[in-house]
């Protein structure tokens, strides 16, 4: 759903991007407009372009609402702790990877190496805090996320 709304938020940027150019082509004619022409039929068409910006502007301006009413919940901290989970394996091969939201919520990924074998946990986190008991190396995953 993050991914989504990522890609929507991309698509919205490049439409206002797009009104933008397009604004400026207009006032770009105006300036370099002949004294010479009508003046009418250059604002009749001035006033047309116009009214086809707001209506694209319009019609963005729902998508972009559904935007902001994601981000929110959108990944933007993140926090990795590399460690020696078993005390087996030298290298600290095994991670705790904190994913989560400016409000602190999300996930906490953690990949655990043995010589032998290989676990991944993962634990829900809301406003910084596991729902459950989260490990040192978690915490300090969140810790690095939160910054």
């Amino acid at each position: 759903m993050i991914e989504i709304a990522m890609v929507v938020a991309a698509v919205a940027l490049l439409g206002a991007i797009v009104v933008a150019v397009q604004l400026n082509g207009l006032r770009r004619r105006l300036d370099s407009m002949p004294a010479d022409e009508n003046i009418y039929d250059i604002l009749r068409g001035l006033d047309n372009e116009l009214g086809r910006l707001d209506a694209v502007t319009a019609a963005m301006e729902p998508r972009l609402t559904s935007i902001e009413h994601l981000l929110p919940h959108a990944i933007v901290h993140s926090g990795v702790v590399n460690y020696d989970a078993f005390g087996d394996i030298a290298g600290n091969l095994s991670r705790s990877i904190a994913l989560l939201s400016s409000l602190g919520d999300g996930v906490v990924i953690s990949i655990l190496v043995g010589r032998h074998d290989m676990r991944v946990f993962t634990k829900e986190v809301h406003n910084f805090v596991g729902i459950e008991e989260l490990s040192p190396e978690e915490n300090e995953a969140v810790a690095r996320a939160r910054g």
